[in-house]
């Protein structure tokens, strides 16, 4: 079971990573080994030809796969990416981007998952990431 719910993840943030606030990404749900977080669409996120931005989309799946850590582990403000690949697929539509993070793996000191990203009503992925954390000892 989570032993941190959206609302406490987003305290946590607030209080550890104020910064994060303003990209306003929303967790949408929190499943055992998975979460969905929603980036709403906006033109501060696209980059010239009108696509949404690749360091967007990391973005996306970085935050996505640590607020996965948050729910799963509690508050671990030094839990870092150590590995994070993005295998860009197809354009993003002019819609929100959804993020589904999995956590493959949970080890002692290190967490491997994957990232899907799709567009808000299109179930074809647009990027898939593969992402490894380091844990600090518990």
């Amino acid at each position: 079971m989570p032993r941190m719910t959206a609302d406490e993840i987003q305290a946590f943030l607030a209080e550890e990573f104020p910064q994060a606030q303003a990209v306003g990404m929303v967790i949408d749900a929190i499943e055992e080994d998975a979460l969905v977080l929603r980036l709403p669409h906006r033109d501060q996120h696209l980059r010239p030809g009108g696509t949404l931005s690749g360091p967007t989309m990391m973005s996306l799946v970085d935050s996505a796969f640590y607020f996965l850590l948050l729910a799963r582990l509690g508050p671990v403000a030094l839990a870092v990416t150590t590995h994070l690949s993005i295998d860009f697929l197809r354009r993003p539509g002019p819609v929100d981007l959804i993020a589904r993070a999995e956590l493959l793996k949970l080890g002692r000191r290190l967490a491997v998952g994957r990232v899907t990203l799709t567009s808000e009503g299109d179930p074809r992925p647009v990027a898939h990431a593969s992402v490894t954390y380091s844990l600090p000892p518990r």
